[in-house]
């Protein structure tokens, strides 16, 4: 019998899928709680990390809950029972259920969270809405000058200090030779040469890749292998290359098959997705066929949501402020509410992690949550109308 998965397993999976570095720079995704050598042997996909979805994976025997929200969102100052986050986060740890989230590297990816609206819609020619993501970290190319006797102990400091390294290789550099020249000034202590007259001497002109993170750390390992009093050297920063595949970024933008009337987009909406208080602003008999969507709260967006040519924009979480600044732009909204734009793409999520798990020989059982954590629901007031000790609220 082979063993069984190991969390780190997971963890790397769902990386290789949805890297971190496709997060946006405020997020909190990634593996949250668990022991890395922990083994797997089920894992719970769902939207959030509640009370109920605890319970669920209990029940399935589930040793991973793998939720879109991330649970510890915000730095905890103590990890007790007084905070949700906290009583949920214990109580995973006493059930050793690790907890994972794939947040909004999973919202940006070529099928994410907003695929399940693009689809209700039908909507065609779709492309990405915006990319907020933080760009790779910005390499640079360090260029010194070294004298031809000293140049294999500064490229060896450099390396030592982190640079050189493209993918799996280390220590990768490129040197031309050439002449130097320097006068030294009569107060000077020159490494080579002579005080006040005009030096030449054979060097190599180095040029290694540093990681801009680290290039205090390459600058000072450069200074301290160098021989000369005054180093000479160039710092260029590098522009990122086009990333292979397709493009990444929140929300879609595309056009209905045919124009549509605002009220019709909404009767879609409200019969695809699990939305109980579908809202609506702007004029339900207006003629649409340009629609912008970002599942979950996508009130950030609006404004990329005009530049794209919008007639409407769908999201979650709208704001009453950001709402009336969209209809004075000329865009309707339709809020269809957090959870009813992110649930049905758990249904994606895990399709893709059953096929990548399968191919790389893993074997733990993925359960689809059948937890509703719509915090929401509709309510209707009587007929009869409001007792009448409650006062009507004003205009």
């Amino acid at each position: 019998m082979s063993p069984p998965d190991r969390l780190v397993d997971w963890v790397s999976l769902v990386d290789d899928l949805y890297p971190l570095a496709d997060a946006s720079d405020w997020d909190a995704t990634g593996l949250q709680a668990g022991d890395p050598d922990d083994p797997v042997h089920a894992v719970l996909v769902c939207v959030d990390v509640t009370g109920a979805t605890l319970d669920e994976a209990v029940h399935a025997g589930a040793d991973l809950i793998l939720a879109h929200h991330p649970l510890l969102f915000r730095p905890l100052q103590r990890l007790t029972p007084s905070t949700a986050a906290g009583r949920l986060a214990l109580r995973a740890a006493r059930q050793r259920i690790a907890l994972l989230a794939v947040h909004t590297n999973f919202d940006v990816a070529e099928v994410g969270t907003t695929d399940p609206i693009v689809k209700v819609l039908d909507l065609r020619g779709t492309r990405v809405l915006a990319d907020p993501r933080p760009g790779p970290p910005a390499a640079v190319k360090l260029v010194t000058f070294v004298p031809r006797d000293h140049t294999s102990g500064v490229l060896e400091g450099l390396a030592a200090a982190g640079a050189g390294v493209i993918g799996e290789y280390d220590h990768c550099s490129f040197r031309v030779s050439g002449t130097g020249s320097f006068r030294p000034s009569p107060s000077a202590r020159p490494a080579l040469g002579e005080r006040g007259r005009l030096n030449e001497v054979a060097e190599d002109r180095l040029e290694m890749l540093v990681p801009s993170e680290g290039l205090d750390a390459a600058v000072a390992a450069l200074l301290a292998a160098h021989p000369y009093e005054e180093v000479a050297y160039d710092v260029y920063p590098l522009a990122a290359t086009p990333s292979d595949g397709p493009p990444k970024g929140l929300g879609r933008v595309g056009a209905l098959p045919e124009p549509r009337s605002l009220r019709q987009v909404a009767d879609r909406l409200a019969v695809g997705l699990p939305s109980p208080h579908l809202r609506v602003a702007g004029d339900l008999d207006a003629s649409v066929r340009t629609v912008a969507a970002c599942g979950g709260a996508g009130d950030a967006l609006i404004e990329a949501a005009v530049a794209a040519g919008a007639d409407v924009y769908v999201t979650g979480d709208l704001r009453h402020h950001l709402a009336l600044d969209a209809l004075s732009l000329g865009l309707a909204t339709i809020d269809a509410g957090h959870y009813a734009t992110e649930a049905p793409a758990m249904a994606l999520l895990q399709e893709a992690l059953t096929a990548a798990s399968a191919a790389r020989g893993l074997t733990a059982r993925l359960i689809a949550s059948t937890v509703r954590t719509e915090p929401w629901a509709s309510y209707t007031p009587p007929v009869t109308g409001p007792p009448a000790d409650v006062p009507r609220g004003a205009p």
